[in-house]
């Protein structure tokens, strides 16, 4: 099922998300409306908080993403991001392992926005799969940049908060009229 992806000025972009204890029949459904959702919206990474659940979980595909390529290892060894692809990860935690470099980002949450960010060109991954089984990878390129930017969510950083702030300074009335149309769809629902 495709669900909503909530936009920048709704309040729940801006909390932490909760770990998650087990993996239930009802967190496996999540996931897959997840992939579908972020599949639907033409999108490569996206984390429960952008569909309105605050916990500890994102869905991940760049198979899409010819023009900016992904590494993977697992066990230390290369392995094919295509055939690990889709990914949903729960109670992902990383650990940068190389240093940062400067790339662009988007956000589902900001429709037509985008920035170069800096992140760690690759970094270290653990987390549970949808079958809660334990995950342990090292990736670069765009998966381990996706991974970085979804992670944000989870904890309520934004990749605005990450921007340079000229490039923040030029796209603010964007993020003000797009604020401002949340806040009132928000009000309109309330009654």
């Amino acid at each position: 099922m495709v669900l909503e992806v909530i936009k920048y000025g709704h309040p729940l972009l801006r909390q932490r998300g909760q770990r998650l204890e087990a993996v239930t029949p009802e967190i496996q459904k999540l996931g897959a409306d997840m992939l579908e959702t972020m599949h639907a919206a033409r999108g490569i990474g996206l984390a429960a908080h952008q569909v309105g659940r605050l916990l500890q979980m994102m869905a991940v595909d760049v198979r899409e993403a010819t023009d900016r390529p992904s590494t993977l290892q697992l066990e230390g060894k290369p392995a094919s991001v295509e055939a690990f692809m889709p990914l949903v990860l729960i109670n992902p935690e990383v650990t940068p392992a190389a240093p940062p470099a400067a790339g662009p980002e988007g956000c589902l949450s900001f429709p037509e926005m985008y920035a170069d960010i800096v992140r760690p060109e690759s970094v270290d991954v653990t987390a549970l799969d949808l079958r809660g089984q334990p995950l342990a990878f090292r990736c670069g390129g765009l998966l381990a940049r996706v991974i970085q930017h979804e992670l944000d969510h989870l904890k309520g950083i934004l990749f605005i908060d990450r921007m340079t702030s000229d490039k923040r300074r030029e796209l603010q009335p964007e993020l003000d009229q797009l604020q401002a149309q949340t806040k009132a769809a928000l009000k309109h629902q309330a009654g």
